[in-house]
């Protein structure tokens, strides 16, 4: 079994900037692709972004240029580096992971979100 922590929500100026973390732990052997999701009020869950295990990385669109994934696979953890933020930007945003455990199972996972609020 294997858990996601996001950390690094918070309320931001418009134009400003965070950095959202989403720590894995538990019996992991490994972690393939993680991503990043967000669900404002009243809308769907939407895919922003993923980084491979070999740090290959993909966006949709409204997001390129301005957010960057990262991920450091020593301390099972990735990043959404979050830049000239918007009102709406304003969700919850989702961790997601692929996690292959140590008994070889593999199974998708969520984190419970961290808040981001941009004002203008």
């Amino acid at each position: 079994q294997a858990q996601l922590v996001e950390s690094g929500g918070g309320l931001v100026q418009a134009g400003g900037s965070l950095t959202l973390s989403c720590a894995a732990s538990g019996s992991i052997f490994s972690i393939n692709t993680m991503g990043w999701y967000r669900q404002a009020p009243g809308k769907q869950r939407e895919w922003l972004a993923s980084v491979t295990s070999a740090s290959s990385t993909h966006y949709t669109d409204s997001v390129k240029g301005r957010f960057t994934i990262s991920r450091d696979n020593a301390k099972k953890t990735a990043y959404l580096q979050m830049n000239s933020l918007k009102p709406e930007d304003t969700a919850v945003y989702y961790c997601n992971a692929e996690i292959i455990a140590t008994s070889r199972s593999l199974a998708n996972y969520w984190g419970r979100g961290t808040q981001v609020t941009v004002s203008s």
